[in-house]
């Protein structure tokens, strides 16, 4: 059985069993999907934050400049960090980067999102968490829609 142990400058791929395990033991995850996946919905979890490795321009797809500062104003080196996004590919590449910073215990979430989704693993969605319908007791049982300020 492989070591989930990250001591090298190449990330640990794990699945998404794995993932969930460790997130759920402690670890923080960093979903580095765009602010619109994201509210697509994540991973649910106690610890999760969006910090998008790439955006998308109309020129297409580019390098989010301020990746690691963003990073480094949430994580710690030592933080124990699963990092996902939704398929693998840009966690992998945010990972490594992560590991070349000088972050000690990253890993990535082999298939991403998708993944988990096709796992039947629990999703969160953040607009479904802030949009809601409640009634307005005044209203006789007429359903108000609350208008919320979501800061994503």
């Amino acid at each position: 059985m492989a070591s989930l142990e990250s001591s090298g400058p190449e990330v640990v791929t794990i699945d998404v069993l794995a993932a969930r395990d460790l997130v759920s033991s402690g670890h923080r995850f960093l979903d580095v999907r765009t602010e619109e996946e994201f509210k697509e919905g994540h991973p649910e979890a106690e610890d999760v934050l969006n910090i998008p490795y790439l955006f998308v321009t109309p020129e297409g797809r580019v390098n989010n400049p301020q990746f690691l500062e963003q990073v480094s104003s949430a994580y710690g080196f030592e933080d124990r960090i699963v990092v996902g996004c939704r398929s693998g590919a840009r966690s992998l590449s945010a990972g490594a980067d992560m590991l070349k910073a000088g972050y000690k215990h990253v890993w990535n979430m082999g298939g991403g999102h998708l993944a988990w989704a096709d796992k039947g693993l629990p999703v969160k969605k953040p607009l479904e968490e802030k949009m809601k319908l409640h009634l307005d007791p005044k209203a006789e049982g007429v359903a108000k829609e609350e208008k919320l300020e979501v800061a994503i």
